[in-house]
C-alpha cells in the first residue's frame, strides 16, 4: 500500500466514525431491531448471546471515543 493510499484510509475512517458519532441514535435503533428480530427469530434460544452483542455494538463507539481522547484502558 502506497503513502496515498494510507493517507485515503485515515481520511475515509475519520468520516466514517464522524458519521457514526453523528448518527448515533439511528445505529442504536438498528441494532436494538436486529437484535429483536434475531430473539425472535431463534425463539430466544440464543438470547444472552443476542443480548451481548448488542450491548458490547453499542458501547463501542463509546470505547473508541474514550481511547481518542486518552481516558480510556
Amino acid at each position: 500500500m502506497g503513502m496515498m493510499d494510507k493517507v485515503k484510509a485515515k481520511l475515509n475512517r475519520g468520516k466514517a466514525e464522524e458519521g457514526a458519532r453523528k448518527h448515533r441514535g439511528k445505529i442504536d435503533k438498528g441494532v436494538d431491531t436486529a437484535a429483536s428480530t434475531s430473539d425472535e427469530k431463534t425463539q430466544g434460544k440464543y438470547s444472552s448471546q443476542i443480548d451481548t452483542g448488542r450491548d458490547k455494538a453499542k458501547e463501542s463507539p463509546d470505547r473508541k471515543q474514550q481511547k481518542d481522547e486518552g481516558t480510556g484502558t
